[in-house]
């Protein structure tokens, strides 16, 4: 479920569709240091389904190593994309410079995958698009974005290559999300590539409003604050609205909410810069969010680990792999007056994963810190579709696809819901390999 990238060739073009980062094992993390199959400068272009480091990631490398042709996007994925990527250059320099100072790299000296400025270069690569309009990505291949819900710009691509229409689903976004427009169905392909996130389950049946307020209020009563490691993309603006939402109903205590993450508060002025992507009006997206305290500086971000009274902590990263969150948790996840609240989606081998599974300790910059702190998913939150949502968005085509591969999803995820697809809807279907060359 990360590293996302399909390459398309016809007998003139290459074109890739999303060139994301690995994340999670460190097995999945060293795929990033190795050279791609294919030389970086026999890419034509590149298509992102949406912003997200693991579908888009890898790009500042592409270019760095050779790549220069267009990168294609919806306009939001772009505004989001110059938020992510000197944001994830930055950090990886970061990290780097932190590893060499406190000595607990094997390498040495450790270096980034990519710097702030190598991102910086390759975004004067991008070609934002409008979603809905046929778009020419080279001589023999076009596409058209559709929306897929789950973060603001994310699509689902509709392409013809050489005369065959192949669907990407990208990540399937929810259905009656109270932010993202619902996936739009596809009529019709050739070939699909769905992705399987959450193919093997569905999503609590019960309003996450209640049970966030819930959290909030036995965590406050103990005199402890809540930490929510979100995405800064999306997920992080939902937690906002539901919060405001909470307060709207006056059942929140009077407690500070902070935005402890400078990406995450540029990624909520989108928002309201882009109304026409997704339900709210700007004035609504103001409502929800100029009630929060934004903790852009650093130091103003330190003092959240100084300040004894209860709060509300909203920071990045989603799978608690890098950035501020890392900081507040060496100094939250030993309080059991605390709560951690997982609000997503978390992949094996991240230290988000290690906390869903009960792990008494989490090693963050080379030291195991205890965890006494309360820890809660809130799986419902997710932006991701659950097994029956995907299966109602495949349920949008009116034909078969000649074959279905489902992709992006954890092996016991990706399996079960190749099941569901063969004996529900009785299309052929399977789940490729890493690597894998298909003939179409």
């Amino acid at each position: 479920m990360t590293g996302s990238k399909f390459l398309v060739e016809t007998p003139r073009h290459r074109v890739l569709i999303d060139c994301g980062l690995f994340q999670g094992y460190k097995v999945l993390r060293s795929r990033n240091w190795n050279p791609l199959p294919v030389d970086p400068a026999s890419i034509d272009a590149v298509v992102l389904t949406h912003a997200h480091l693991d579908h888009s990631g890898y790009i500042p490398l592409l270019v760095k190593n050779g790549f220069s042709g267009k990168v294609i996007c919806t306009r939001g994925t772009y505004a989001l994309c110059n938020l992510l990527l000197p944001d994830s250059g930055y950090l990886l320099e970061a990290d780097a410079r932190y590893a060499n100072r406190r000595g607990f790299s094997k390498h040495d000296p450790a270096l980034p995958l990519y710097t702030r400025a190598d991102a910086m270069r390759s975004l004067k690569s991008f070609a934002p698009q409008p979603f809905g309009e046929r778009i020419d990505v080279a001589s023999d291949c076009s596409i058209r974005f559709r929306y897929a819900g789950h973060i603001l710009g994310a699509a689902s691509v509709d392409m013809i290559a050489d005369g065959t229409r192949l669907v990407f689903s990208g990540d399937v976004g929810r259905y009656g999300d109270p932010l993202m427009f619902d996936p739009e169905p596809v009529p019709q392909a050739d070939y699909l590539l769905v992705e399987s996130t959450y193919g093997d389950r569905c999503h609590p049946d019960f309003a996450p409003q209640q049970e966030l307020e819930r959290i909030i209020e036995r965590t406050i009563a103990r005199g402890g604050s809540v930490i929510i490691p979100s995405f800064a993309v999306g997920r992080a603006q939902a937690l906002l609205y539901h919060i405001h939402a909470i307060r709207q109903r006056g059942n929140l205590p009077d407690i500070p909410v902070y935005l402890d993450s400078p990406m995450a508060c540029s990624a909520t002025d989108l928002f309201c810069h882009h109304a026409a992507d997704h339900r709210l009006s700007a004035a609504q997206c103001r409502a929800a969010w100029d009630e929060v305290i934004y903790t852009r500086d650093v130091e103003a971000s330190k003092r959240l680990d100084t300040e004894p009274a209860p709060k509300i902590i909203i920071s990045a990263s989603g799978m608690v792999t890098g950035g501020r969150i890392l900081h507040r948790l060496k100094h939250y996840a030993p309080d059991h007056r605390s709560t951690i609240v997982m609000a997503g989606y978390q992949a094996g081998g991240t230290r988000g994963g290690a906390l869903l599974n009960g792990a008494d300790t989490i090693k963050i910059h080379g030291q195991y810190v205890p965890v006494e702190a309360e820890v809660v998913s809130l799986d419902m939150l997710s932006a991701h579709a659950d097994q029956h949502e995907l299966l109602r968005w495949l349920g949008g085509f009116e034909t078969p696809p000649d074959q279905c591969f489902v992709v992006h999803g954890e092996a016991q995820s990706a399996d079960r819901f190749r099941l569901q697809i063969a004996e529900q809807l009785g299309w052929k279907t399977r789940v490729p390999e890493h690597g894998e060359r298909v003939k179409l």
